[in-house]
C-alpha cells in the first residue's frame, strides 16, 4: 500500500528534520520498536521520540531505498555522525491507520564486522556508501 510507504518516508524526513511533535504523530502510542544487535526494545511513541531526540548532535540521514506491500515497509537508511563514523540501519516496519506500530531495526556500523581471512579469495571490499574499493581498504 503506497500510503504505508509515505508514513516511513515521512518518519525519516522529520527525524531528519527534528521535528519531534511531527515523528510523534507518525507513531502509534502503543508502539514497538525493537533493536535486535543491542538487545533493546522501545514502547511508545513517547520513548521513541526521546530516544531519538536525544542521540547526540551531528548526524545526518540519508534514505537509500524504501519497499512497501501493504501494511509492511522496509527502510534502509545511511547516517554519518560527524566524528562517530558512518551507520546503516534496515528498518522494517508495520503501518496501520497511518501510524507504525511495530518495528524492527537493525542498526551497525559500516565495516564494523570484521572481514574473516577465509572469504578474502570470493570477495571483493566495499568503502563507504556501498562503492567498490579497489585498494581494499
Amino acid at each position: 500500500m503506497e500510503a504505508s510507504r509515505v508514513v516511513v518516508e515521512a518518519l525519516w524526513e522529520r527525524i531528519q528534520a527534528r521535528d519531534w511533535d511531527g515523528v510523534a504523530g507518525l507513531v502509534a502510542e502503543d508502539a514497538v520498536v525493537e533493536w535486535p544487535v543491542s538487545g533493546e526494545r522501545i514502547v511508545g511513541s513517547a520513548n521513541f521520540v526521546a530516544v531519538n531526540r536525544e542521540y547526540p548532535e551531528g548526524w545526518t540521514i540519508h534514505v537509500l531505498r524504501i519497499v512497501a506491500d501493504g501494511e509492511e515497509v522496509v527502510s534502509e537508511v545511511e547516517v554519518p555522525h560527524e566524528g562517530v563514523g558512518v551507520f546503516r540501519a534496515a528498518s522494517f516496519w508495520t503501518v496501520s491507520d497511518g501510524r507504525i506500530v511495530r518495528g524492527r531495526e537493525y542498526w551497525t556500523g559500516l565495516g564494523a564486522d570484521p572481514r574473516p581471512e577465509w572469504r578474502a579469495p570470493f570477495v571483493e571490499p566495499i568503502g563507504a556508501g556501498g562503492v567498490v574499493d579497489p585498494a581494499g581498504s
